[in-house]
């Protein structure tokens, strides 16, 4: 029977992997990794000895099926962190999955988490992003997507690709916007700069290095037409024969937010049946 565990592995700071993590990779057949120098290190570290199977993004589709006959008992980790998240983890788990087996997924390390809190800004709801599109028509509608949203959204970032990103947000949504840049976690350089896109675009435009994770304030809430009577608006909506989602979507065109227009047509729903 195929069994696949997801082990996180630390961040940075080897001391943050936890004792059932260890006691998965003591136990298992072996150890499959993105980069099996990398994984060496932190084996070796805690005295593990169990054979190294390389499973990258490169080589999973091809391999992962072999290795899981040949290692039933398989433990998974990516190069850092939670596997499954922005690496070749969430396509291992659709393979074992696929083939019948069972997935364990522990709880442990991730950069998202820490960073998001360390931001200061609002923390439920928010998105991540994982990795945004280098290039292209999807790059610009994620950004697109993310600047317009009015609520705290979190993405990984390369070093040197970060300051050019910073510019294009600026362009975007203005140089005003808060962000939070969150880079070398539990290491001796771990660094949170806190300011506007403008200000954090000068702090890291000489150069940056590790690995970082942007987290980006909420966009500000459009004004409302104070002056129009909303409820009343949805009364001579229901007259007219619109469904409650008819009418929803009619008061946010008419400049009420979201949630608000959802109550009045709930509200007004029930009075004018």
């Amino acid at each position: 029977m195929i069994h696949v565990t997801l082990v996180p592995t630390p961040v940075g700071n080897l001391s943050d992997i936890t004792l059932r993590a260890l006691e998965v990779l003591k136990n298992c057949d072996a150890v499959a990794a993105e980069d099996t120098r990398h994984t060496g290190i932190l084996l070796k570290h805690y005295g593990i000895d169990k054979p190294l199977v390389r499973l990258d993004q490169h080589t999973i589709k091809d391999r992962a099926e072999g290795v899981l006959e040949k290692h039933p008992r398989l433990a998974f980790v990516s190069d850092a962190g939670t596997p499954g998240i922005s690496d070749p983890g969430a396509e291992l788990v659709q393979i074992v999955l696929a083939l019948g087996g069972q997935i364990e997924v522990l709880p442990g390390p991730t950069a998202l988490i820490p960073a998001l809190v360390l931001s200061g800004l609002p923390t439920q709801p928010f998105t991540f992003e994982g990795f945004l599109p280098r290039s292209g028509s999807e790059r610009k509608s994620r950004l697109q997507a993310l600047i317009e949203r009015t609520h705290t959204s979190a993405f990984y970032e390369s070093p040197h690709r970060l300051t050019d990103t910073l510019e294009e947000l600026i362009k975007l949504c203005g140089p005003e916007r808060q962000v939070s840049i969150t880079r070398e976690l539990s290491k001796k350089f771990e660094e949170t700069y806190r300011g506007t896109l403008q200000e954090a675009f000068l702090h890291f435009e000489k150069g940056v290095k590790g690995e970082i994770v942007v987290v980006l304030s909420p966009a500000p809430v459009k004004a409302v037409n104070e002056s129009m009577d909303f409820r009343e608006l949805a009364r001579k909506l229901y007259q007219d024969g619109l469904g409650t989602r008819e009418v929803r979507d009619e008061l946010i065109k008419a400049g009420l937010r979201k949630n608000d227009a959802y109550v009045i047509a709930l509200e007004l729903r029930e009075a004018s049946g």
